[in-house]
């Protein structure tokens, strides 16, 4: 049953990769296209940039006070908190279940 639950937290994982390969190109886009600052900030390639998402975590495209960036970094910062909280609590129950067998 704990193998199970773990399983289920990596398709929660799944599905967060999924809103995050949606929502944080578009993000990086619109940045591109209308904030050349934080552009510049976060670099060439910043897909996948330990800054950048850094930044995403952080909530640092909230200073900007642009409801459209917004709009679209929020979802890829919730999607790419529930692949980490997924991931975790998958990589745990696996764990947990090393060490009860």
């Amino acid at each position: 049953m704990i193998l199970f639950f773990a399983l289920l937290f990596v398709a929660i994982a799944i599905a967060g990769a999924t809103a995050f390969v949606i929502f944080w190109p578009l993000t990086l886009v619109h940045v591109r296209d209308r904030h050349s600052g934080i552009a510049a900030q976060l670099g060439q390639g910043a897909f996948l940039k330990p800054s950048a998402l850094g930044w995403l975590l952080r909530g640092g495209y909230r200073e900007v006070r642009d409801p459209s960036l917004s709009g679209l970094a929020t979802p890829a910062r919730i999607s790419l908190l529930v692949i980490m909280l997924g991931l975790s609590l998958a990589g745990l129950l696996w764990l947990a279940s090393v060490v009860m067998a």
